[in-house]
């Protein structure tokens, strides 16, 4: 029997994309053929996202939950805390895949952690050259500010869920960097990680600005360095 999946996925004022999205999701979901939850965090919207949500899932295995504030990180964070599966996934709202999905269920028992790396040599990374510059400036500062050896820990990624009960009540940083943190952490802690090539296509333009994001991310990396375990 394949192993179980929980798709955790934060939403903020989605309300005109969700009931497209939601669909094409559960579509590649259910194409893999393995049982899932698609868990949905809406997280600070303002305009409804949470109940059209609920209504663009119709009888799909799909559940809403809603946070008060805006907060990426403490919306995965939720979701992941939640799930009660063999593997726990963050997609984005416009960025899923049915073939990672199948590269996590065909992975062997002793690995711990799947990372669809947009920096993998066989990847094909159709996103604008801006976005393709910033993961490269990203995944150097990640190096130099933390000497984590993976390529890349924003995008698609899958968790055993004994890696996440242990690591992830240990984060604490949100936003856009709490799975950067559990990630580092996990590979701190000497979880086995594997780095798979993905087709990087977003289904919409980038609605984030990397402009704001930047100087928030840099200073979210060193404060994780001073916080974060030595790696064992």
């Amino acid at each position: 029997m394949s192993p179980s999946l929980t798709i955790v996925v934060p939403v903020y004022n989605e309300a005109d994309f969700v009931p497209v999205a939601i669909p094409k999701l559960v579509a590649e979901v259910e194409s893999v053929g393995a049982p899932y939850t698609i868990h949905v965090v809406e997280n600070g919207s303002s305009d409804g996202t949470a109940d059209v949500a609920k209504k663009a899932a119709g009888d799909a295995n799909v559940i809403v939950s809603s946070l008060p504030s805006a907060d990426y990180g403490a919306a995965m964070r939720h979701g992941f805390l939640e799930a009660d599966s063999d593997w726990v996934i963050n997609f984005d709202i416009d960025y899923f895949s049915a073939d990672f999905l199948r590269r996590v269920i065909d992975q062997p028992d002793d690995v711990d952690l799947v990372i669809a790396s947009k920096r993998d040599p066989n990847s094909e990374d159709r996103r604008p050259p801006i976005r393709r510059i910033a993961t490269l400036v990203f995944n150097m500062l990640l190096t130099l500010i933390l000497r984590s050896r993976v390529s890349d820990t924003h995008g698609m990624k899958a968790f055993r869920s004994s890696l996440v009960s242990d690591i992830a009540p240990q984060v604490v940083s949100t936003e856009d960097l709490f799975d950067t943190e559990l990630v580092v952490r996990a590979e701190r802690a000497g979880y086995r990680i594997v780095e798979v090539p993905v087709v990087v296509e977003e289904i919409r333009a980038a609605r984030s600005s990397l402009v704001k994001r930047a100087p928030r991310t840099i200073a979210g990396l060193f404060r994780m360095r001073r916080v974060l375990p030595t790696r064992r």
